[in-house]
């Protein structure tokens, strides 16, 4: 089937007539192979997708949004793109539940790095598509959700955060400091860390796929 996005997909192993859905999206420079890899590992009920950022890096390379550097080596996140690709994520859910039997009322996204930073955005942004989210080696960052995502209605939303101590690319501190907000927003959340870099420990996936089961 031909969506706005290029992706894969595992069909659960347990039919129903409305299955739940985990939608995977990769970080910057990578693709939709990678946290692919293991949905082999996930629950067999679930239509497992995992999405193919818009942005072409080249080589194989895909970007939710551009990552920018002046003289000085600060980074700047292209917003305009984030916000463009927070849509069409938005849009890609609703085709999906519309090109397969999924259950619209229990939809997860699992992100990693600059597609956890999605997951929050789609997530706050529109809370009416998305139940869950497992939001790994990212932050929240309130200026790529819709501008008046606060006053929306969170009541089946929960969060699922995890972050490595010794990050070196998105500093742990960043994920820290979205907790308090997430929490102010009436958002049920569950914050991890783990002893590793910019990756997703074992104990890490574990964590979250027990989280996911309960």
């Amino acid at each position: 089937m031909s969506l706005s996005l290029h992706y894969l997909v595992r069909e659960p192993k347990i039919k129903k007539d409305q299955n739940p859905l985990l939608l995977l999206l990769h970080g910057y420079g990578s693709n939709e192979e990678d946290l692919f890899s293991f949905a082999s590992e996930l629950p067999e009920e679930y239509y497992v997708v995992s999405a193919q950022a818009p942005f072409d890096m080249m080589y194989g390379s895909y970007a939710w949004y551009a990552i920018n550097f002046d003289a000085d080596e600060n980074k700047f996140s292209d917003i305009g793109q984030a916000r463009a690709s927070r849509d069409i994520i938005a849009g890609f859910i609703d085709e999906l539940v519309a090109s397969y039997p999924i259950d619209a009322n229990n939809v997860t996204l699992i992100g990693f790095s600059q597609g956890s930073i999605l997951s929050y955005a789609v997530a706050l942004s529109y809370p009416d598509k998305v139940q869950r989210v497992v939001a790994m080696s990212g932050y929240l960052n309130t200026e790529i959700a819709v501008d008046d995502f606060a006053s929306n209605d969170f009541g089946n939303l929960k969060i699922f955060a995890s972050h490595g101590t010794v990050d070196q690319v998105i500093p742990v501190d960043w994920a820290r400091n979205s907790i308090p907000v997430i929490e102010n927003l009436g958002i049920p959340v569950v914050y991890k860390e783990y002893p590793v870099g910019h990756g997703v420990a074992p104990q890490n996936f574990f964590d979250f796929k027990n989280w996911l089961q309960s």
